[in-house]
């Protein structure tokens, strides 16, 4: 299951994420965590010291060994070079899965150990002095979206991205690569408004967006919440004395987080379980080829001297079943 956190600049979507991933890893569930966002704060929430998280390897400067292993053998790909961060699998293509090694995770995921369990941490990289006036963030994330191309994952396997504040994401097709998206919302008229861009850019493309409240200090902003974003409201959280504690570094056990921020992680997984349902593949593949033809033509066919089109595969689908073939 792929699961997106979103929201504003701090409305919390890296702590609340952070402590999803806890949640799932405490009950033994395999878990890939990626921190996507442009300020990278995933690997210090999950107890990072700032060495260890600045030490962590970056997608991005592993792109060329990425796309080479992702291309395997598919014929319609002349070379890793030609591969964009739209680029979808076909027939030879190799395909990554949650529970399993690959040179991908080798170079670009490391495992933290939590209370319980541990998961894999992967990161865009941090948008550095280097990157102003020559690239643009969007150049980091496209690793993670090419990685979530041509990832199958199935039941009670998780991969969690903490994606960049606001409405970036849309800035490519990265937004439909999840089975479920978690907004964090403040109730505050700011915290609403990235609500209503999501809601609005993500209508066309059935993304199943649940509103997770954060910092909700009472009955009044609850209300307004309600009011404002209606059905798509799951849950609130409000303050949380484990938290706090894990922001100065140091976080007690998870088991003694509060019991109410503990049903609401529960409800949180229940939700994304009951998407595994909803999944369909076609439309997953379908979308997928949408934003390729769009970058293709946008800027992607000048960039690689190639027409980027007969990288699709017409009578491939992203599924499950493709697992034992590809």
């Amino acid at each position: 299951m792929k699961i997106a956190f979103v929201g504003k600049g701090g409305s919390g979507k890296t702590t609340l994420s952070s402590l999803f991933i806890r949640h799932l890893a405490a009950s033994g569930a395999p878990v890939v965590a990626v921190d996507a966002d442009i300020n990278q704060h995933l690997g210090p929430a999950l107890g990072l010291d700032e060495a260890e998280a600045a030490a962590l390897p970056a997608m991005g400067e592993r792109l060329a060994l990425i796309k080479d292993y992702l291309r395997g053998s598919n014929p319609r790909i002349a070379s890793a070079e030609t591969m964009i961060k739209t680029t979808p699998p076909g027939e030879g293509s190799r395909l990554l899965r949650v529970c399993e090694d690959n040179p991908v995770y080798d170079a670009c995921a490391r495992p933290v150990e939590l209370d319980d369990g541990a998961v894999r941490l992967m990161v865009t990289g941090p948008f550095t002095d280097a990157d102003l006036g020559v690239s643009c963030y969007h150049s980091k994330t496209g690793a993670v979206e090419l990685c979530l191309n041509h990832l199958v994952d199935g039941r009670d396997e998780y991969v969690v991205v903490d994606m960049t504040a606001g409405s970036d994401s849309f800035a490519s097709g990265m937004f439909t690569r999840f089975d479920i998206t978690f907004l964090v919302a403040e109730p505050t008229r700011k915290g609403i408004s990235v609500y209503r861009q999501y809601k609005e850019y993500a209508r066309d493309f059935g993304v199943v967006l649940k509103v997770v409240g954060n910092k909700v200090q009472g009955q009044d902003d609850l209300d307004f919440l309600r009011a404002e974003v209606g059905d798509d409201l799951l849950v609130t959280v409000g303050h949380s004395d484990w938290v706090r504690a894990m922001e100065k570094g140091r976080p007690p056990r998870f088991e003694l987080l509060e019991d109410a921020n503990r049903r609401a992680l529960s409800l949180l997984r229940t939700t994304v379980d009951a998407t595994y349902e909803l999944r369909d593949p076609e439309r997953y593949t379908r979308q997928m080829v949408h934003f390729h033809l769009k970058n293709a033509l946008s800027w992607g066919n000048e960039r690689t001297g190639t027409d980027l089109a007969t990288q699709i595969d017409p009578g491939y689908v992203l599924g499950e079943s493709v697992t034992a073939s590809a």
